[in-house]
């Protein structure tokens, strides 16, 4: 998770926070670990150019499933790409204001561009190449090239994050370029939110109405891809109204805002816990629904997309609260994994899918596949970051 440079003296690094963005890049290494075992994974495809491109979402399947793994990726695709995006505004304003628009620029670039480019240039087809050979590929390495340069194959994997929050960044620089000092005022609008009901409802509403513009016309699982350039199509504005309202939050000191660590979203934690549990089941309900439903008419069609935005927020604020209640200080799991979870984000995806290729022949039950797999990937990719970055200039990349 790239999104944010440095701390400085006057963002003061917050333990809850950090510790948050950690937590998620495991959970992202542990929802791609267990696709392979999901209840609903579909069948392979014959091949990577046949037109169905769903090996890009499940690269291997295995023929041992799990079936309590629906229920654990169904909740993350509830919340966690677009607590990503507002997590990664949070020190945004901080920053330009400190660098400027053109240096802030440069430096997304450095941090988020060049390490785009190795990850759809070498990561991915490392990835995929396994797919391919499970597709029953043949002929080294020369040959699945041939067919992953093939126009509409190359994707990037889970790197589509990255130069989708590039895209973001370049957008309110160019903002900023011209009304300076927009993120003061976005600041004040929320300093306005002082309770976590207030700060809910705001979420909500604007992500509600982010995500019903571009979902209704082209459907929440409809993916845009240009070459190795790929987002959901449905969900750009939702990212981004998640993105600006961690701006806002960032304008002003967390301390003194609804991310307070000792503030009333923290010690309500009990309580957004059990909103995002009846969310979820709020949100199942109506996906049962829609499926079901043939047509989908448009009340059921909007009521269902609003159980999803509804479950985005709740689930948000359950885990900011759980991190700012019981991670305030330091933990020397989180201290160690913090400076390197943007590069496990990174490298764990071609990690990832060797192990799952390698596991195919073996008779284990999916769910100790997947802990295998997940467990291997993050030692892996953790310690190959912590490795990368002691080489000179490295780190200020990862």
């Amino acid at each position: 998770m790239s999104s944010s440079l440095p701390p400085s003296a006057t963002t003061p690094y917050s333990h809850p926070i950090g510790s948050l963005r950690a937590w998620i890049t495991l959970l992202v290494v542990a929802h791609h670990s267990v696709l392979a075992y999901h209840s609903d994974a579909p069948p392979m495809p014959a091949s990577l150019d046949g037109g169905n491109r769903i090996w890009g979402a499940f690269p291997i399947v295995d023929s041992a499933r799990f079936p309590l793994f629906g229920l654990f990726t169904w909740a993350n695709e509830m919340y966690f790409m677009a607590l990503m995006f507002l997590l990664s505004g949070l020190f945004v304003w901080p920053a330009l204001q400190r660098k400027g628009a053109g240096a802030y620029v440069r430096d997304r670039v450095v941090r988020l561009g060049i390490p785009f480019v190795i990850a759809a240039g070498l990561l991915a087809p490392l990835a995929y190449h396994v797919t391919w050979l499970q597709m029953g590929g043949t002929g080294g390495w020369g040959a699945f090239w041939a067919v992953w340069t093939k126009p509409g194959v190359w994707t990037s994997g889970p790197a589509w994050f990255l130069w989708v929050l590039l895209s973001f960044d370049l957008v309110v620089a160019a903002i900023t370029a011209v009304a300076p000092g927009w993120g003061d005022a976005a600041g004040r609008l929320a300093a306005r939110l002082t309770g976590p009901g207030a700060f809910f409802g705001a979420l909500f509403g604007v992500a509600s109405v982010a995500y019903l513009i571009l979902e209704l016309p082209l459907g929440g699982l409809n993916w845009w891809t240009w070459g190795p350039f790929s987002i959901q199509g449905g969900r750009v504005l939702l990212y981004f109204a998640y993105f600006l309202f961690g701006i806002a939050l960032g304008a002003r000191p967390l301390q003194e805002g609804v991310l307070a660590e000792d503030g009333a979203l923290a010690r309500q934690w009990k309580r957004w816990a059990n909103i995002a549990g009846i969310a979820f089941v709020v949100v199942i309900v109506a996906i049962i629904a829609a499926f079901s439903a043939r047509p989908l008419r448009l009340p059921l069609h909007v009521a269902t997309d609003l159980a999803y935005t509804l479950s985005g927020a709740a689930f948000s604020l359950a885990m900011l609260s759980l991190f700012l209640r019981f991670a305030r200080g330091r933990n020397a799991f989180f201290a160690a994994l913090a400076p390197c979870a943007y590069g496990v984000y990174l490298l764990h995806y071609p990690v990832v899918t060797h192990l799952q290729y390698a596991l195919l022949g073996v008779t284990l039950p999916g769910l100790a596949k997947a802990l295998i797999v997940t467990a291997g990937a993050i030692a892996i990719s953790w310690g190959i970051t912590a490795a990368l970055r002691r080489v000179p200039g490295v780190a200020r990349v990862l």
